[in-house]
């Protein structure tokens, strides 16, 4: 097997490798704690979301942006829904599950952080609306180095210490920087780029899988010593976010295609970078970081799941412009 027919493979199997690194970060703690460590003074975990980011910037193009002003109404909605939705969950499952400031905090910052890029790939998928799902991971993104710190505050700063400027810059160096090193590359290296984006898809896959098992492994007696109540806290987070996403969606009259866009886009955080932010602004609560890696892994199988789902069950019985799958093949010698 060629090494790209391998990054193909670590790609599509995703989801069952964060939950196999969550379950051997739960075995095998002290294999991973490298992972949290740091390396020439570096961080080892921002830099693996910078790796992660950067292969988001060489997958971008104007198109993603043109989109902004082109169907503005789609996305601005998106991004309310986006920055509405899910912190307003996080707030209400954090007061009704009366949770620890610690497991609070992580799992307000999953709330607060952009859409993932992991959205895009299921929404593909579940044959959405891909245009709208990629601007609207994009706008989030670009949005979150203040948004992200801002509603943080607004929601646990008077509660929890942290400081939403330095969280500003942390966003910066961890998100925009190598967002803009990867449009650069793919700008000025375009021969580089295009052979880079059979991989990094692959990379960033390992790059989430090793920040989970190394926050897990880090948190393993606190995980232990807790009840499940955490792991509840973070599906109904998700699957909320899916159902209410899908219901704003409608409600502002988008169609079948786009609503299946904004159903995933709101419910598939950027955990990872919500387990980053967490590990460097409440340093003093190792419990903060568990929500965000326990999202990465949940949210990925809960993904495919919906992709299922809508494809088999929900498409072909709503969406109007509905294919049946090999129809267009077979159409096609025939128009001829």
């Amino acid at each position: 097997m060629t090494m790209k027919k391998v990054c193909v493979t670590i790609g599509k199997y995703f989801g069952l490798m964060a939950v196999l690194f969550l379950i051997l970060g739960m075995t095998f703690p002290d294999a991973f704690k490298w992972v949290l460590g740091k390396a020439g003074g570096i961080s080892i975990l921002s830099f693996l979301l910078g790796v992660i980011m950067f292969g988001m910037g060489t997958t971008l193009t104007t198109e993603d942006f043109i989109l902004v002003f082109k169907r503005p109404t789609d996305v601005l909605i998106g991004a309310a829904a986006q920055y509405i939705i899910m912190p307003g969950l996080a707030f209400i499952l954090c007061r009704a599950f009366d949770l620890s400031p610690a497991l609070t905090a992580g799992v307000v910052l999953v709330g607060t952080c952009p859409g993932g890029t992991a959205s895009n790939v299921i929404t593909f998928m579940s044959k959405g609306d891909l245009p709208l799902s990629v601007t609207m991971t994009s706008v989030s993104t670009l949005l979150s180095p203040i948004l992200t710190p801002l509603l943080t505050y607004l929601i646990i700063g008077t509660k929890i210490d942290f400081s939403p400027v330095a969280m500003f810059w942390s966003i910066i160096e961890i998100v925009i920087i190598p967002i803009c090193l990867g449009l650069a590359v793919k700008k000025f290296l375009p021969k580089f780029a295009a052979v880079a984006v059979d991989y990094l898809p692959a990379v960033s896959a390992i790059a989430i899988s090793l920040i989970i098992a190394g926050v897990i492994g880090a948190s393993r007696n606190a995980i232990l010593q807790s009840s499940a109540l955490i792991l509840v806290v973070v599906m109904l987070h998700n699957v909320c976010g899916y159902a209410l996403g899908f219901l704003a969606a409608k409600v502002t009259g988008m169609s079948w295609k786009k609503a299946v866009a904004l159903s995933i886009e709101v419910g598939m955080q950027n955990s990872g970078l919500a387990t980053g932010l967490a590990k460097a602004h409440f340093a003093a609560m190792p419990m903060a970081t568990v929500p965000g890696a326990i999202f990465s892994a949940w949210h990925n199988i809960s993904g495919a799941i919906l992709a299922f789902i809508f494809v088999n069950y929900l498409n072909p019985k709503f969406d109007p412009d509905y294919v049946p799958e090999g129809t267009e093949a077979k159409a096609a010698p025939a128009k001829a």
